[in-house]
């Protein structure tokens, strides 16, 4: 380093270069929650843009209180370590609010619920810290700013909290700032879909930090260097650092770009770490070993933790810190008695440049020091893994795992679980190997990593029943089964794993948790007598009822057992009786009920968090919207499921169902082919009636609009057998009319009703009200065909009642073409439903032709206006809500 620069003793730039337009918007949104219009700003950039620096002009900028935490790399493994930074924060600002919110969040963190599940426990939780922390400002208060730090490392508890805060600020002077590196957005990291949330619900705003160009970068080394620097430092220094701002301080400092220091006299470094490095050989030795040590124990360093790692006398010490800070090593932190490197990759560079014996040393000792200055189990892990000690890191590992896993930080929890795994003792009992397995696979279950889970819980109960243990082993197959069924296991396999497990098991609780489990399987396929012989707790007594036509008692018995379990506080049982009611409603043509249902569990489930049932259940409500010809919120619905619902095989199914059924309906038929045609693939493996059959009606519905009568019958003789082979009626119903028609297209009369009398029985033994018009309907179209137009008559009107009454839309709006061929065939013309004048029955031709109101008028020489009036006339007299309707109409015409 140039000798005149050393003197100067200067390296970060004393002004920030090139942020202007987000210090303009820093100061707007300063100046609008100090008005009570709270708000999220996210600062955004690559590693070493300068987001810290920025953040801190915008804390120099506000008048109020500020409190500043961060998380550090391995907090991702530690639930709530960045909220801890931040209680620390709050207790040493010596404020009484601010203390108070300190105490309140490290007291919260420290205590552990006994009450509910655990999903129940971790919201209570996140409810309580995000209460501390969107406290800190009352409304009409005086201005408060939280800085939160790289978000990239923060554990999911922490961004829980963060997102719970976010949706609170509209009424409170308070300003949350976070930093993120945005190259860290990688798929599947929870910053990216916690930032895409906010974003996308517009409860926050994202500020990106971009790199400097040539210009921006002279004057950087011109404010480092007090002047004018050569031209060629700063092309060599712009090129090498790629406009990042931590890198030009670098680089500068490594190379001391000063004015007329010619540049081929100066070493210039490679990369980023070189230039640290080079700077760090400037260091007195002592110095250089207080910064390796630092750089190993990797988060902001305590005086007393920093002393035991380093074992130097406490005046080496204190010179030793001052010459790291007053080379812009490290900075102080929190209260004074800790520090910080400046920047995270300059803690990187140092770390990389330990000797490997030394480095596994000093993470020994940082261990051991940890442990005993209650560092937290999960770095102490880290440590002692790094130290190559891994029984012992393999104890703290699994400590924290389930205490990790007691806050449902499922995702910490599945890091530290698979440390425990590394580093097991070979001499690890068997009973214990399973249990770290199954405590695995319990949170894999629960951040939808189910392939995983099934994985482990198989491994674990085969250590199990290797160690003899077949009655802890049938204990798990229930889980096992459960992340089975999400991954499309068919039904055979999953009974026999359970049947199995029951035989295995030891006592009155395990059979009967088997038992439930196996009258859940058999229910899931409509197997209703099986599922009855498996129910000793009456779990699936009520949805049995329904699916068998005693729909009074069925719904009378799913809804007080699921008010009982909210009264309770039964989270998971509530959550799975609205699951129950509301699809099952859906499924049994009582769309009113469903809707009222599925949109109160949806509701219960957003509230306690079990996001997998309220994906399933929007799932089905896009199927009532379908049904009762809602086209477009239908659609909504679906895709928001699809994309909501990660890991569940059974929520994907039912939204590409409603996806297929929407595409049918607005005449798009390609789409309507692929969807279910997905459908069918994902539900041939789960061989469930409920998941094939709608695909296979919907393809066959497909086929009869390709004139392809053959496939049509083909498709619901297959869905007739699926039914057949439990008894169902509830899913065999649309088929009935479907196969009435193929065989009709196919020029087979004799066999159409050959196919109604095999299929009428068992919706008559069932009695389900909403399937029986499916009858009528059905019997109608055959006495039309024979030219007995007042029976058929009669009949479409009975059936036309019966699916207006339960609001179907798609057999509704061909019953109503029905019964206009019936009417044209007799040659009363006048009868229901209202039929069209000539005008209107052109323009409903060139609505089934998929023309625009513009282009009909260009095309019939009438204005747009005259034709929405049409239009608005076909709709009332063919009762019918939407374009597509009014197309099939057309078609069945």
């Amino acid at each position: 380093m140039h000798e005149a620069y050393r003197a100067r003793g200067r390296q970060v730039s004393p002004s920030l270069i090139g942020r202007d337009d987000l210090l303009a918007l820093s100061a707007r949104r300063l100046r609008e929650a100090a008005d009570g219009h709270g708000h999220l700003l996210f600062l955004a950039g690559e590693a070493g843009i300068g987001k810290t620096r920025l953040l801190h002009e915008v804390l120099a900028r506000t008048t109020g209180p500020a409190y500043v935490a961060g998380a550090f790399p391995g907090d991702a493994e530690v639930a709530g370590g960045l909220l801890t930074d931040l209680a620390v924060e709050l207790r040493a600002a010596g404020e009484p609010g601010a203390t108070d919110a300190g105490e309140r969040i490290a007291e919260r963190l420290r205590r552990r619920d006994e009450d509910g599940d655990a999903l129940q426990r971790r919201r209570t939780l996140a409810a309580d810290l995000a209460d501390a922390v969107a406290g800190l400002a009352a409304p009409g208060g005086p201005l408060v700013v939280v800085a939160l730090e790289d978000l990239h490392w923060a554990d999911d508890l922490t961004l829980d909290v963060l997102e719970r805060v976010a949706r609170r600020l509209a009424g409170v002077p308070l300003l949350l700032v976070c930093t993120y590196r945005s190259d860290e957005l990688f798929p599947g990291a929870p910053i990216r879909r916690l930032r895409a949330r906010l974003l996308n619900q517009r409860l926050a705003e994202e500020a990106r930090l971009a790199r400097l160009g040539p210009d921006g970068t002279a004057a950087m080394l011109a404010a480092i260097t007090g002047d004018t620097p050569a031209a060629d430092a700063v092309a060599a220094v712009h090129g090498r650092s790629d406009g990042i701002p931590l890198h030009v301080e670098e680089f500068a400092a490594a190379l001391g770009a000063l004015p007329g220091v010619p540049l081929p006299d100066l070493a210039l470094p490679e990369t980023l770490a070189d230039a640290v490095r080079a700077r760090a050989e400037a260091l007195p030795e002592t110095a250089r070993r207080v910064a390796g040590a630092a750089a190993v124990i990797g988060r902001d360093f305590g005086l007393d933790l920093l002393a035991a790692v380093v074992g130097e006398e406490p005046a080496d010490l204190d010179e030793a810190l001052r010459e790291l800070r007053d080379r812009f090593f490290i900075e102080p932190a929190g209260d004074g008695d800790a520090f910080d490197f400046r920047h995270a990759l300059i803690r990187d560079a140092l770390y990389a440049d330990l000797a490997p014996l030394r480095r596994r040393d000093l993470h020994r000792r940082a261990a051991e020091a940890g442990a005993a200055h209650g560092l937290d189990e999960a770095c102490v892990s880290d440590h002692f893994e790094r130290a190559q000690r891994p029984a012992d890191a393999h104890r703290h590992a699994v400590a924290a795992g389930r205490v990790a896993a007691c806050m449902s930080a499922n995702r910490e929890a599945v890091d530290l679980f698979r440390r425990a795994q590394r580093t097991m003792p070979s001499a690890t009992p068997d009973e214990e190997r399973a249990r770290l397995l199954a405590d695995l696979a319990e949170s894999l279950a629960a951040t939808d990593d189910n392939r995983a889970a099934e994985a482990a819980y198989a491994q674990a109960i085969a250590t199990l029943q290797r160690a003899g243990r077949r009655d802890l082993a049938a204990r798990l197959a229930p889980p096992l089964v459960a992340v089975r069924h999400l991954l499309g296991a068919a039904l055979p396999e999953r009974a026999a794993t359970l049947q199995a497990a029951l035989g295995d098991a030891a006592d009155d609780a395990d059979r009967a948790a088997i038992e439930d489990a196996l009258a859940a399987a058999y229910m899931l396929d409509r197997r209703l007598d099986e599922s009855l012989r498996h129910d000793p707790t009456g779990a699936t007594l009520g949805a049995v009822l329904v699916f068998a036509g005693r729909m009074e008692d069925g719904w009378r018995v799913l809804g007080d057992a699921t008010r009982a379990a909210e009264r309770a506080g039964r989270e998971a049982e509530a959550a799975r009786g609205y699951r129950m009611i509301g699809t099952s409603a859906s499924v049994l043509v009582e769309y009113d009920l469903a809707a009222h249902w599925l949109r109160a569990g949806i509701a219960y489930a957003e509230r306690t968090e079990r996001f997998n049932d309220r994906n399933y259940m929007t799932a089905h409500l896009g199927h009532v919207r379908w049904a009762t010809g809602h086209l477009d919120e239908a659609e909504t619905l679906a895709r928001q499921s699809r994309a909501d619902g990660e890991g569940g095989v059974t929520t994907l199914i039912t939204a590409l169902h409603v996806l297929g059924f929407v595409a049918l309906s607005r005449g798009d038929l390609t789409a309507a082919r692929t969807h279910l045609g997905d459908a069918l693939a994902h539900a041939e493996r789960m061989a469930e009636v409920q998941r094939l059959s709608p695909a296979l009606w919907g393809l066959a519905e497909l086929a009869l609009l390709e004139d392809d009568p053959a496939t049509a019958i083909a498709l619901v003789e297959r869905g007739s057998a699926v039914s057949a082979a439990v008894r169902d009626a509830a899913y065999l119903y649309p088929h009935v009319v479907t196969g009435v028609r193929a065989y009709l297209a196919a020029g087979d009369p004799d066999g159409a009703a050959g196919w109604l009398a095999r299929v009428s029985p068992l919706l008559r033994e069932r009695a389900i009200p909403g399937t029986l018009p499916a009858l009528d309907h059905a019997a109608g179209l055959l006495h039309l065909r024979s030219g007995q137009t007042g029976r058929a008559r009669q009949c479409l009107e009975r059936a036309q009642a019966g699916w207006r009454e339960r609001h179907r839309a798609w057999e509704g709006a061909q019953v109503a073409g029905d019964l206009a061929r019936c009417a044209r065939r007799s040659r009363r013309l006048s009868l229901p439903p209202s039929p069209l004048s000539p005008r209107e029955l052109e323009v409903a031709r060139l609505i089934a032709g998929g023309l625009t109101n513009r282009q009909i008028g260009t095309a019939l020489h009438i204005t747009p206006k005259t034709v929405a009036a049409h239009v608005e006339h076909i709709l009332g007299k063919l009762e019918v809500r939407s374009r597509a309707q009014v197309a099939a109409w057309v078609t069945a015409l």
